[in-house]
């Protein structure tokens, strides 16, 4: 049995690609889901800004950033 690492998307390395296992409950949610950040979702992390926020990542189609809190919102675990 394999053990799954779960971390949040603001914990994920430059260049990993994670998928989005849950949304911790916010106002923000409703408008992250819009965006895509669904569960299930692949994102790749892209870069961040030099002190470190926002983060931008790719999923589906576009390119997104968003601010280092948001993604500790964000639960996903690693894609082999």
């Amino acid at each position: 049995m394999t053990k799954v690492n779960f971390m949040t998307l603001s914990e994920a390395k430059i260049g990993s690609v994670v998928r989005i296992n849950s949304i911790e409950e916010s106002v923000l949610t409703p408008r992250l889901m819009t965006m895509g950040l669904i569960p299930g979702t692949r994102v790749e992390v892209l870069r961040s800004a030099p002190l470190g926020d926002p983060i931008a990542i790719r999923l589906r189609a576009y390119n997104l950033a968003i601010r280092k809190d948001d993604a500790a919102r964000i639960e996903v675990s690693p894609v082999d």
